[in-house]
C-alpha cells in the first residue's frame, strides 16, 4: 500500500453544492424517485447519489502529485480529478445548481422552463466500465488490494449498501430489525442474483393469487353500471351526548379540492332521521358548503344535532368502550369520463353489512390457523395514539372489510406459495415468495383505518403519510379488487421496483468482471450491529453507515404494522428472523421515552439519552474492532436537537474514533419546509473518521479552547458560502468542533469530581455551546452588514428567526441559543419580555399584539430593549397604518438611529417572507416588514422571496420536478 495515497477523498473534499442539489432533484418528484422507495416503507432514507458519494469517498484517495505516473497522465491536477469523481463516478454530468436557479426564476415569472438540467438524474446513472477500472486501479494504488469490504450494519432501507453493490464492492448489509432485512434481501441479493428475470414468476403468481382473492371477495364490491368503485369514504362516529344520534367525525369534507370543478360532500343533520345525510356538492355550491369546516378539529367535536361541543374525554371514552363506529358518506369511482364521486347506494351498504357477518363466520377459523394479527400493540412513544382510541391489537387498525380483505388475500397467498414451491427452485422461489410478501403489506399500508383520503390527489393516502400511527377521523378503504387498482396497483409498484432496482443494481454499461472475475459478493445479515461476531477483526476497509438519529424515528413500533403480515407470509422463509412475537425493541439504538415510563431520578427522557449514548457506543466499539487500522469509518447524521450530537460525538470519541471531516450536504427540499410554524434540518452531515492514534496523555479544555472557537468560525464561514443556512449552519460547525475534542481526547474540564478529586473529563456539549456563540456573532454580522450591539433578548429574536426560519421550534435548542447571547430561557424570554411562550418540549415566537402589555409596546411608553420598539411599529403598521408608524419612530428618535435600523434590516432578512396561494405573506410580521420598509426605510434591501413552499407557487411545479408526496418521509 503506498500510505501517501491514503488520505480518504471525502476527509478534504466533498462537492457540497451539486451534491445538495442532485440530491433535492433525486426526490423532488414522486413519479421520478429511485425505486427502492416503492418497494417498501423504510423511514429516512438517505438519497443515493449521497450514499455513493459518502461510499466512493471514503475508498478513494485524495489526489497527490505524488502519484504514479500513468495515475497523473489521466489525472493532472487536482480539478480533473474532481471533476471526474463528481461527472463519471456520480453521474452530475451537469450543473445542477444552476438548473435549479433557473427553476425557481421560472416560478417565480409564472412561465414554464425548458429542462434545464440536461441530464438525467444521477441516481439512474451507473459509471461505465472504464470509469470502474480506474476505480479500482486507484484503490488497489491506494489500498494495496482491489478485495476491499465496505460495510453497513445499519443498513435500513438500503441506500448505502446499494451503491456500494453498483460500484462492484464487496458489500456487508445488517440489520436489527426483520422488516428491514427482507426489504434488504429484496433490495440487494434477489436482483443482483436473478435480474430482471425474476419479474416475470413474480408477476404470474402474483396474478394466479390476486385471481383467488378476487373470485371470493367480488360480492363485497359492488360496482354500478359503467363505473369501477375504487375507495369508499368513511366517517368515524360517537353517540351524540345530547340526542344519541350518531355523530361523523371528520375534520373536513372535501373530496376533491385540488383542480376545478372542486368537489365536497355537504353534511344534512335532519331531526326526523336518526342519521346525518350527505349530499354531493361541486363547484361554487362546494365551496359555499364550508367543507374545510368539518365536525371535529384538536380532538374536539360540534355536534350537528345541537351545535353544542363534544369534548375529547366523551370521544375517547366512547371509542374505549368499543361505541365508536363508521359512516359510509362517499364512493370514489372510475368512469368512462374519469375519476368522479357518488352517495353511497343501498347496494354499497349492504355489502359492507355482507362484509362485516362474512368476516365474523370466518375469524375463528382464521384464528385458529394463526392468519389474523391479534398481536398487541405495546404502549410505545408512537403506538400510544391507537391505544387512546381503543385499538389495542394489530387488527383493530383495519375496518371489517379491511379485514376480510387482507385475511383473503393471505390465505390465498399461501395456495400460491405452495405451487411456487413445487414448481421454482428453493432459493428462486423464496425470492418470489418474498416479492409477493412485500405486495400484501403494501395493500395494508394503504388500506387501514389510519389511511386518510387525499382531496389534492383524490386517492387514498397511505397509513404512513407520517411517522407516526396518527389517528384518522375519517378514512379510505381501497377496492382491493378493483381491475388495474388495489391489489393490481400494488403488484405493480412491486414489479416496477423490482425491475428498476435490477436495473441499478445490473452490470454496467460493459461488464467490468467479464475478464477480471465474479460480482462481489454482498451478504445481508440478520443481527444487531453490536456484535458482528461472524466479522473478523480488522477485516474491513470502510463503514458507512446511517445510524438511527436519536428519537427522530421509533423504527421497531413502526415497523411492527409490517411485521406482523411478513411473519404470516414471509417468516418461515427467514428463519429466525421472525420468531419473536414483535420487532426487538429494547436492543434497537433509539432514544425512546417510553421504554422508561414510570422511572424517577432521573426520568425517562435522561434514561432514553443514556440508553441511545449506551447502544451507539456499543455499535462504534464494534466498528471499530472489525475496521482495518487504515480503514475509514464515515458516519450520515442529522438532528436539530444538540442532546442527539453529544450522545453521538461522545459514543464516536469513546469508541476511538477521531472525527476528520465533517460536511453538510442539504438533501431535504426547502419546499417542504416553510410552512407557518414548522421548521426541520434540511442537511444531512457525514462525519468521516478514522482509528484514534493517541499518545494517552490528556488536554485540558482551556488549552485548546481557542482552537475550538476559530475551527467553528473558520467553518461556519466555510460552510456559509456553500449555501448552508439557518439551523443547519449551526448543526454543520458540530462535526469540526467534535473533530478537535476526538484528536485530543480525553480532554479535561478544569472541574473536579466531588466525590473522588480527580479531573472531570469534558462534555462534547461544552463544546459545542461555543461553536453556536461563533455562528451567532457570524449571522448577526451578515445579517446586519456591520458590527452592531443590540440587548441580548433583540439578538435571540432576531437570530431565532433566521436560525429556525419558523415561529415554533424545540424549547431546548431555545435555551441553548439563548445561553450563547447571554440571556435566560424562563426568566428574560418568557416571564418578563413574554417573547416566547413555552407549551410542552416547544417554544412560539410570539407576534407583537400578542405581547401588548400594560406599559409594553405603548407608543408613549419606555422601552427596555430594542425588540420592543420594532414590535410597537409593527402593531401601528398593522392597526393604525404606515404613517403612524413612521411618525412614532421619528418623534421618538429611531428613525435615524443605527442600531434599530440595523435591526430593522436584518428582521427584515432573517423573518421569512413566504408568501401564499393568494399572494400574502403566510407571517404578519413579514408583511408589517414590508410595510414599513415601503413607507418609511424605501432605501433598504427587501426581503428575498426565492424560497417557496408548493402551496405558495403561481404555477404547479414544472415537468421535471413534480411535487407529491410518497409512501415515505425523509
Amino acid at each position: 500500500m503506498n500510505t501517501n495515497m491514503h488520505t480518504p477523498l471525502i476527509t478534504g473534499w466533498l462537492p457540497l453544492a451539486p451534491l445538495g442539489a442532485e440530491a433535492r432533484r433525486e426526490r423532488a418528484a414522486s413519479s421520478a424517485l429511485p425505486p427502492l422507495y416503492f418497494l417498501h416503507v423504510w423511514w429516512a432514507r438517505r438519497p443515493l447519489v449521497v450514499s455513493r458519494a459518502a461510499v466512493l469517498g471514503s475508498m478513494l484517495p485524495a489526489w497527490s502529485p505524488d502519484w504514479p505516473e500513468d495515475l497523473l497522465r489521466l489525472f493532472p491536477d487536482e480539478q480533473a480529478y474532481r471533476e471526474w469523481f463528481l461527472r463519471d463516478l456520480l453521474g452530475i454530468r451537469g450543473d445542477p445548481v444552476a438548473a435549479r436557479k433557473a427553476l425557481e426564476a421560472a416560478r417565480q415569472q409564472g412561465t414554464r422552463v425548458a429542462n434545464p438540467y440536461m441530464y438525467d438524474r444521477a441516481f439512474t446513472y451507473t459509471p461505465a466500465q472504464e470509469h470502474l477500472a480506474l476505480v479500482r486501479r486507484l484503490l488497489d494504488a491506494s489500498w494495496g488490494t482491489t478485495d476491499l469490504v465496505v460495510a453497513d450494519p445499519m443498513a435500513g432501507g438500503g441506500s448505502i449498501a446499494l451503491e456500494a453493490l453498483r460500484c462492484r464492492l464487496a458489500t456487508f448489509a445488517g440489520e436489527l430489525n426483520p422488516v428491514a432485512v427482507v426489504i434488504l434481501r429484496a433490495t440487494l441479493e434477489y436482483p443482483a442474483r436473478f435480474g430482471e428475470g425474476l419479474a416475470e414468476d413474480i408477476q404470474a403468481y402474483g396474478r394466479i393469487w390476486g385471481g383467488l382473492a378476487r373470485e371470493r371477495l367480488a360480492q363485497f364490491f359492488p360496482s354500478g353500471p359503467a363505473e369501477q368503485v375504487l375507495a369508499y369514504l368513511w366517517a368515524r362516529t360517537v353517540p351524540c351526548p345530547y340526542t344519541g344520534k350518531p355523530v361523523p367525525l371528520s375534520p373536513n369534507w372535501w373530496l376533491r379540492s385540488g383542480d376545478e370543478p372542486v368537489v365536497a360532500v355537504r353534511l344534512v343533520a335532519d331531526p326526523g332521521v336518526p342519521e346525518c345525510r350527505f349530499e354531493i356538492v361541486r363547484g361554487r355550491a362546494a365551496r359555499a358548503a364550508h367543507p374545510e369546516r368539518g365536525t371535529i378539529a384538536r380532538g374536539t367535536a360540534v355536534s350537528p344535532w345541537t351545535g353544542e361541543t363534544i369534548p375529547d374525554d366523551y370521544i375517547k371514552g366512547e371509542a374505549q368502550a368499543g361505541r365508536m363506529g363508521a359512516q359510509l358518506y362517499a364512493v370514489a369511482v372510475q368512469t368512462p369520463q374519469g375519476k368522479d364521486f357518488r352517495l353511497p347506494t343501498q347496494e354499497d351498504l349492504e355489502a359492507a353489512h355482507r362484509a362485516a357477518e362474512e368476516l365474523a363466520r370466518r375469524l375463528p377459523g382464521w384464528e385458529a390457523r394463526g392468519l389474523v394479527p391479534r398481536e398487541a400493540i405495546p404502549d410505545g412513544l408512537k403506538t400510544s395514539e391507537p391505544h387512546r382510541y381503543g385499538m389495542r391489537a394489530w387488527f383493530d387498525l383495519f375496518s371489517p372489510r379491511q379485514l376480510l380483505s387482507l385475511c383473503t388475500y393471505l390465505e390465498a397467498y399461501h395456495e400460491v406459495a405452495a405451487k411456487v414451491r413445487a414448481t421454482l427452485p428453493e432459493d428462486r422461489a423464496r425470492a418470489v415468495l418474498t416479492y409477493l410478501g412485500l405486495v400484501l403489506d403494501k395493500c395494508a399500508d394503504y388500506n387501514s383505518s389510519l389511511a386518510s383520503w387525499d382531496s389534492t390527489r383524490y386517492k387514498v393516502r397511505n397509513t404512513f403519510d407520517r411517522h407516526d400511527f396518527s389517528f384518522k377521523w375519517s378514512f379510505g378503504e381501497m377496492n382491493l379488487i378493483a381491475t388495474g387498482m388495489g391489489f393490481d396497483w400494488a403488484l405493480d409498484q412491486i414489479l416496477d421496483a423490482y425491475r428498476g432496482i435490477a436495473r441499478l443494481a445490473g452490470k454496467p454499461a460493459r461488464s467490468l468482471f467479464a475478464v477480471s472475475g465474479p460480482r462481489p459478493p454482498v451478504t445481508v445479515r440478520y443481527g444487531n450491529a453490536a456484535n458482528l461476531a461472524e466479522v473478523p477483526s480488522g477485516s474491513v476497509h470502510a463503514i458507512v453507515v446511517d445510524p438511527p438519529y436519536y428519537d427522530n424515528v421509533m423504527y421497531g413500533e413502526l415497523s411492527d404494522f409490517f411485521y406482523v403480515w411478513l411473519k404470516r407470509t414471509v417468516g418461515d422463509l427467514y428463519p429466525g428472523a421472525f420468531t419473536t412475537l414483535l420487532t426487538d425493541k429494547d436492543s434497537e439504538a433509539v432514544a425512546n421515552p417510553a421504554r422508561f415510563r414510570g422511572m424517577r431520578h432521573p426520568g425517562p427522557a435522561e434514561l432514553a439519552d443514556k440508553d441511545y449514548e449506551r447502544k451507539m457506543l456499543a455499535c462504534f466499539r464494534e466498528m471499530h474492532r472489525v475496521l482495518r487500522a487504515d480503514g475509514v469509518l464515515t458516519v450520515m447524521f442529522t438532528h436539530k436537537r444538540t442532546d442527539a450530537w453529544n450522545a453521538l460525538g461522545r459514543s464516536l470519541i469513546e469508541a476511538g474514533f477521531a472525527i476528520e471531516s465533517s460536511w453538510p450536504v442539504r438533501t431535504e427540499s426547502e419546499h417542504s419546509l416553510h410552512q407557518a410554524k414548522k421548521n426541520a434540518a434540511q442537511s444531512t452531515i457525514l462525519l468521516t473518521c478514522r482509528k484514534r492514534q493517541s499518545s494517552g496523555e490528556p488536554a485540558w479544555w482551556d488549552e485548546i479552547k481557542a482552537e475550538v472557537r476559530r475551527t467553528a468560525r473558520e467553518r461556519a464561514e466555510e460552510y456559509e458560502k456553500a449555501g448552508i443556512t439557518g439551523v443547519d449552519l449551526y448543526l454543520a460547525t458540530y462535526g469540526p468542533v467534535l473533530g478537535v475534542l476526538s484528536r485530543n481526547w480525553p480532554v479535561l474540564s478544569g472541574e473536579a469530581d466531588p466525590r473522588t478529586g480527580e479531573p472531570l473529563r469534558l462534555e462534547p456539549e461544552t463544546g459545542l455551546e461555543v461553536a453556536r456563540e461563533e455562528v451567532a456573532a457570524l449571522r448577526k454580522h451578515r445579517l446586519l452588514g456591520r458590527a452592531v450591539r443590540f440587548d441580548p433578548v433583540t439578538d435571540f429574536w432576531l437570530l431565532a428567526w433566521d436560525a429556525f426560519k419558523a415561529a415554533t421550534f424545540p424549547a431546548d435548542e431555545a435555551r441553548k441559543l439563548s445561553l450563547a447571547l447571554g440571556c435566560d430561557l424562563e426568566a428574560d424570554l418568557i416571564r418578563t419580555h413574554r417573547v416566547l411562550t413555552k407549551a410542552g418540549d416547544t417554544v412560539t415566537l410570539q407576534e407583537p399584539a400578542a405581547r401588548r402589555t400594560r406599559g409594553r409596546l405603548d407608543p408613549d411608553g419606555t422601552f427596555s430593549v430594542l425588540l420592543d420598539v420594532l414590535h410597537t411599529a409593527l402593531l401601528l403598521v398593522a392597526e393604525e397604518g404606515t404613517a403612524a408608524a413612521a411618525r412614532f419612530l421619528e418623534q421618538r428618535g429611531y428613525a435615524h438611529d443605527p442600531a434599530f435600523r440595523g435591526l430593522l434590516q436584518g428582521a427584515i432578512r432573517a423573518v421569512p417572507a413566504v408568501r401564499n396561494r393568494e399572494g400574502g405573506y403566510l407571517r404578519p410580521e413579514a408583511e408589517a416588514l414590508e410595510r414599513l420598509r415601503q413607507a418609511a426605510f424605501p432605501e433598504m434591501e427587501p426581503a428575498s422571496e426565492q424560497e417557496r413552499s408548493p402551496e405558495q407557487l403561481p404555477m404547479p411545479l414544472d415537468q421535471y420536478e413534480v411535487a407529491g408526496g410518497t409512501e415515505e418521509e425523509a
